[in-house]
């Protein structure tokens, strides 16, 4: 299974609040069989009318996997595709003031932690950031920290998810593979999976 005790990179910072999932990923991109190809696609309503100057625009933040963000972000509606699109943009971390309870829900189910900080050290953050795009950055899940640059803060998980991330049970591919012997005898078992089976026989 995959544990993720630490995300370490760059940083992009992403300023203002209440940005829902359709701007994340407008409603037109959902009709794709997979999610691959919507990294391209994230913000692209906001990018479209920022003309090139969207932070997942600008040069100096190509590369960078760690998002920093304001208040409940990710609101809206529940779709997955929102933090889909961001992982395949390659966002692997999150740090904001706080996150809507679904889409929060949508990224620890794909392995992609989202921490939380107070207004004043998010918008820290994002300064250090604007201010210099290269600085390195780290969210430490086992100390619950963020380090950018010379900047260190305290940050917060609830314990469920923090734990699940630290023990790799957030990943329920990589349980079911680790643990198919068990669940071959289990299925063993049940008489109408051994139904089936001699069905399928003759």
């Amino acid at each position: 299974m995959s544990q993720i005790q630490s995300i370490s990179g760059r940083g992009i910072p992403l300023v203002g609040s209440d940005i829902d999932t359709d701007r994340i990923i407008p409603a037109r991109f959902l009709r794709c069989v997979t999610f691959d190809g919507l990294g391209e696609q994230a913000f692209a309503d906001d990018r479209q009318q920022t003309q090139g100057n969207h932070p997942f625009d600008l040069p100096q933040y190509q590369g960078a996997n760690i998002l920093v963000v304001n208040g409940n972000f990710g609101c809206g509606s529940s779709r997955e595709h929102a933090p889909q699109a961001l992982s395949k943009w390659g966002i692997q971390a999150i740090i904001g003031e706080s996150f809507a309870e679904i889409f929060f829900g949508n990224c620890v189910a794909i392995g992609v932690p989202c921490v939380t900080a107070t207004p004043e050290q998010v918008q820290q953050l994002q300064q250090a950031l604007q201010a210099d795009p290269q600085l390195p950055m780290q969210v430490n899940l086992e100390a619950l920290q963020v380090q950018c640059g010379d900047v260190k803060i305290e940050v917060n998980m609830n314990p469920g998810s923090r734990q699940m991330f630290l023990s790799g049970t957030w990943d329920s591919c990589g349980q079911l593979l680790a643990n198919v012997k068990e669940i071959q005898a289990t299925a063993g078992q049940l008489p109408y999976m051994g139904w089936a089976n001699s069905a399928g026989a003759n």
